[in-house]
């Protein structure tokens, strides 16, 4: 089992390489082995309408390269015609005896069986190798499958006592270069940033991305001078009573208001409609506050450095909570250090 792990570890590294490049599809790797255990083949799933991982490496050798040997893949082979062929298909025709799999696809045109398939045809599956680390890998696609929903994560970046910025505004800057670069390589995982127009107005941002979400209740933002509109797909969401400019490369899209504050969950929804199924969300601590309980990771950039004042202003914000009990609950990941920096992660209990 310990080779195995090796393997798919293996896997995990491939796969990584389409990150941002294959969604809605799930990333990818795959290792081929021949009888004796060397490795023949490796490949990955690049791109959305690509081959998957497995055809990616099996394509790239003869049968007789890899006959009698191990073929391991961090999910299930597909057993269906979708873009490309079933994997399951070449594997068997290939002659592969072992496949060895971190988890089983949860899109239920797979769900087993592909598997199920190799079973019949006499090859040995084995299951379950790092299948924890193999479902954090696509924890967006799994989401989207099991819930049918857009992936939620947001990135606040905050002092020793949790502010992000002066009682002034100024917030620039309260964490380092690395720290900021490593927002950029955040980005590039996720469909879509999310951000308001508070933030737009504050910081004129660019925010360089394929696609951007607006919360702008009010259509205040400068729609033709301001930075983040120069380039993407954009979609703003307004008050349903105000009546949007027509722009050209700007979707406006009417959206309920409750309490003064647009629906975050219609939002939401919306993102999913659209194809867009992760989301970063890069805002101020009024919004974060309401995005908190739709939320299921957190990066949390920690800078070593303590504001004290009160009236600054903090990463979460908004809410009248009284008992603790009503808190959001969440749990620990992972911590990272980008010198003098660190960066939390963590998911919503759920």
């Amino acid at each position: 089992m310990q080779q195995y792990e090796t393997y798919m570890k293996k896997c995990f590294e491939l796969a990584l390489k389409g990150e941002g490049s294959t969604s809605p599809n799930p990333m990818v790797g795959c290792v081929v082995l021949d009888k004796n255990n060397n490795i023949v083949s490796e490949g990955f799933h690049k791109k959305c309408g690509e081959n998957h991982a497995e055809r990616d490496a099996l394509l790239k050798i003869k049968p007789e390269n890899c006959e009698g040997g191990t073929l391991v893949v961090n999910l299930e082979p597909c057993s269906h015609y979708g873009k490309t062929p079933p994997c399951a298909d070449l594997i068997i025709e290939y002659g592969i005896k072992k496949v060895v799999v971190g988890m089983r696809d949860v899109n239920p045109i797979v769900a087993g069986n592909g598997i199920k398939k190799l079973k019949n045809a006499g090859i040995d599956v084995v299951e379950g190798v790092l299948e924890e680390e193999a479902r954090r890998l696509n924890e967006v696609f799994i989401t989207n499958m099991t819930e049918h929903r857009t992936f939620v994560a947001l990135k606040t970046a905050a002092t020793l006592d949790g502010k992000i910025a002066t009682r002034t505004g100024d917030s620039k800057w309260i964490t380092s270069d690395a720290a900021r670069q490593e927002v950029k390589n955040i980005r590039r995982r996720y469909d879509a940033i999310l951000t308001s127009s508070s933030t737009i107005i504050a910081d004129n941002p660019t925010m360089q991305h394929k696609n951007k979400i607006i919360l702008d209740r009010t259509l205040k933002t400068d729609f033709k001078n301001a930075n983040i509109y120069k380039s993407g797909n954009i979609y703003v969401f307004h008050d349903k009573t105000l009546t949007a400019p027509k722009i050209s490369g700007i979707e406006f899209i009417l959206t309920p208001v409750n309490k003064e504050k647009l629906d975050i969950e219609f939002i939401l929804k919306k993102a999913y409609d659209l194809g867009i199924m992760s989301v970063l969300c890069e805002c101020g601590g009024v919004l974060n506050g309401s995005l908190i309980d739709y939320t299921d990771k957190v990066y949390h950039f920690i800078a070593p450095k303590i504001l004290s004042d009160n009236t600054g202003k903090s990463a979460f914000d908004g809410k009248n909570i009284e008992f603790i009990k009503d808190t959001a609950n969440f749990f620990f990941s992972e911590i990272k250090t980008f010198e003098p920096d660190i960066m939390l992660t963590y998911y919503r209990l759920k």
